[in-house]
């Protein structure tokens, strides 16, 4: 069964190439990013992760921490981390969990309940396995993400959908389309304009339910 918006996500106990944790252990008091992949040593996952590490800052920066996922087992992970930082001239000192079983696949709905990993298999029989998920402090769902295997992930806009997700949680705010850094957020509508302008200051109504304003400090 899928995991929804704003629902707890399985605290699985996984086996990475850094050790064996349970999930809700590991993320503590952080956000948490998942990132999941169909076979190690692919091209496509390889840039992915690459740009993962490349962004290292930036997650620190956001209090985020970042697991990668892949059906292959750990030493199959390790050395392609080599692989990784070769071509990101980056660490890659995030952990990957080895989900040979498929347990974390199947929890998280990306692959079905009696989906198995055949002998000689290729990428296409996990090809499902494409998700990048963003998990709250409070182990919550807060975002999901779906992509086939010939396209990569755009990680800028991951980091921008985690500032989103992290400012509208903090600050009591929507997000407008497309809507980066220093642009003006949405009042919600459970707000009324008295509490707004108490609350936000002046705001810019562009229709009745449209309510414009700065991000509060």
């Amino acid at each position: 069964m899928a995991i929804r918006i704003n629902e707890t996500i399985p605290n699985l106990t996984v086996e990475t190439d850094q050790g064996t944790f349970a999930l809700h252990d590991w993320i503590g008091d952080s956000w948490a990013i998942l990132f999941s992949h169909p076979k190690d040593f692919t091209p496509v996952c390889t840039t992915e992760f690459g740009a993962v590490a490349q962004l290292a800052d930036e997650w620190a920066k956001r209090n985020t921490k970042v697991i990668g996922l892949s059906v292959d087992g750990v030493e199959e992970h390790k050395l392609w981390k080599q692989d990784i930082e070769k071509v990101a001239g980056a660490p890659a000192s995030f952990p990957i969990i080895a989900d040979v079983d498929l347990k974390v696949s199947k929890a998280f709905d990306m692959l079905p309940a009696d989906a198995y990993l055949p002998d000689g298999r290729t990428a296409n029989d996990t090809e499902t396995v494409r998700a990048v998920f963003i998990i709250g402090p409070d182990k919550k769902m807060k975002l999901s993400m779906l992509y086939p295997m010939n396209v990569g992930r755009n990680f800028a806009e991951v980091l921008r959908a985690l500032d989103a997700l992290q400012k509208a949680a903090e600050k009591n705010v929507a997000m407008p389309a497309n809507w980066t850094e220093g642009q003006d957020v949405i009042i919600p509508l459970s707000v009324s304009d008295e509490e707004a302008r108490a609350k936000y200051g002046e705001f810019e109504a562009k229709l009745p339910y449209l309510r414009m304003t700065k991000l509060p400090a």
